[in-house]
């Protein structure tokens, strides 16, 4: 009888998922000073683990539970069983026992499969540097801001007729490849993480799932049950769903009021920035074209670079063979201008351009975003008819000498796309958010407007930097 071949693993940090329920007889039978001691240890105890899972090697966030399963429910990844265990018992110690109790808890590690990639497990040196970088991601991940969680865990069937672990490797790794180009569809909206509990729970996997849209989730695992490798061989536990908490909330929680990101989180939501949707509202009050290309919005990331042109290209390069998988992706390059580089990429959803973000700031000498103050407008994007390429550099040129002139102006640089001349985008920095308006409403911008219809390819996206 022959031996299947297992893939090849590697973890990474433990995971420890935990699920209390609230003890209300117990919690409405306090008297009041026994609440705010009860609630001041909680918060500082919730808290201080979240810090210091931002702070050191893991990471730990808290959900309010929705249903009968569990009322909170702690996310909490951390490098040894042992700094698992150490919150389990602070928790446990704590006064915030005497109102709650553990309903249900998960033990895994988080891992990585040779179906993913073999070379990486061969130490093979022609492994794509985006694919290392991706793994890591897998292995020490951070917890999404997202709004909504949902948790659950599976298990490959082990039936007479359909069983997972009688298929050749082959055979598993084409089911997985299959499985995962249903998770590309959905990438930029939902985020997993992939946990192994083989020899710590009863079940062999367990999977979280991160969105601020919980349907988009539904309609994930809704799609995933009709492909073959759930259908015929995944088995599954029960599913816990929560929505993201912070650690000040805990007030509201038991005293039932509203809880979750779209409510105060203690942290000071306020900020000085401009909006992006009423600045986008505001271009097309003056009948600019605002970043919303065939009905969608677009998210522009904007990073510089001082690195050597073929070398950054080579990186970016690279990053886009693995973004081409996504179809939020819309498109990356490198563009210069006077010897200084920036990279673009365009997404169509603003969780896609971050998650992107923390690839692309690995490429070479790479900031996000330049130094200074004052207020930057959005990328302008364009793409010219060869035949009038050159009248439209002159125009820019004309134009940017009268911005030299405008109050609150700073600088206006026209940045060219390496491999395609035709290809460009414009960035300004300006004192404030009105002078850069005053600029857009002036007739000159106007004329200069129309003037472009008629030498671009396409409508130029007025795109805000992610």
């Amino acid at each position: 009888m022959s031996r299947r071949r297992p893939p090849p693993t590697e973890e990474g940090w433990y995971a420890f998922h935990d699920f209390r329920q609230v003890d209300w007889g117990a919690w409405r039978s306090m008297s009041q000073p026994e609440r705010e001691r009860i609630l001041e240890a909680g918060r500082e105890l919730l808290a201080s683990i979240e810090a210091e899972g931002a702070e050191g090697a893991g990471d730990s966030a808290f959900f309010v539970g929705l249903g009968h399963h569990a009322d909170l429910i702690g996310i909490h990844f951390r490098e040894t069983l042992g700094d698992l265990d150490a919150i389990e018992r602070r928790i446990d110690a704590s006064p915030l026992c005497e109102i709650t109790t553990r309903s249900d808890s998960y033990i895994s590690v988080t891992e990585v499969s040779g179906y993913l990639t073999e070379e990486y497990f061969e130490d093979d040196a022609s492994v794509d540097p985006g694919i290392e970088r991706y793994i890591q991601t897998r292995l020490y991940p951070s917890i999404p801001d997202a709004e909504v969680v949902s948790f659950y865990p599976m298990s490959k069937r082990r039936g007479d007729r359909d069983n997972w672990y009688d298929l050749s490797f082959e055979d598993r790794a084409e089911h997985m490849a299959a499985h995962g180009e249903i998770g590309k569809q959905y990438a930029g909206k939902v985020r997993q993480i992939i946990t192994g509990s083989i020899g710590f729970e009863d079940w062999e996997w367990g999977v979280t799932l991160f969105a601020d849209d919980p349907t988009v989730i539904k309609s994930l695992l809704y799609e995933m049950r009709f492909d073959p490798s759930t259908s015929r061989f995944g088995e599954f536990g029960p599913f816990r769903v929560g929505r993201r908490m912070a650690p000040t909330q805990l007030d509201a929680l038991l005293a039932g009021e509203p809880v979750g990101t779209s409510q105060e989180t203690g942290q000071s939501t306020s900020t000085d920035e401009p909006d992006a949707t009423s600045i986008r509202e505001e271009l097309a009050d003056l009948g600019v074209y605002a970043g919303q290309p065939h009905g969608e919005d677009i998210n522009a990331l904007v990073l510089y670079s001082t690195a050597d042109q073929d070398e950054l290209v080579e990186g970016v390069n690279r990053l886009v063979g693995n973004f081409d998988h996504y179809d939020t992706h819309v498109d990356t390059g490198v563009y210069e201008t006077e010897g200084r580089h920036a990279i673009v990429s365009l997404w169509k959803t603003a969780s896609a351009a971050e998650t992107a973000a923390g690839f692309l700031t690995d490429l070479p000498s790479v900031q996000e975003r330049d130094d200074g103050d004052g207020w930057e407008t959005m990328g302008m994007f364009y793409t010219v008819k060869p035949e009038h390429r050159g009248d439209f550099v002159d125009t820019f040129d004309q134009v940017g000498a009268m911005l030299d002139d405008m109050e609150g102006h700073r600088e206006t640089h026209l940045f060219t796309r390496v491999d395609d001349d035709c290809d460009m985008f414009i960035a300004s920095r300006w004192d404030a958010k009105a002078d850069a308006m005053g600029f857009f409403g002036s007739e000159a911008f106007r004329e200069t407007v129309q003037w472009g219809r008629d030498v671009l390819q396409r409508r130029p996206r007025h795109v805000f930097l992610a």
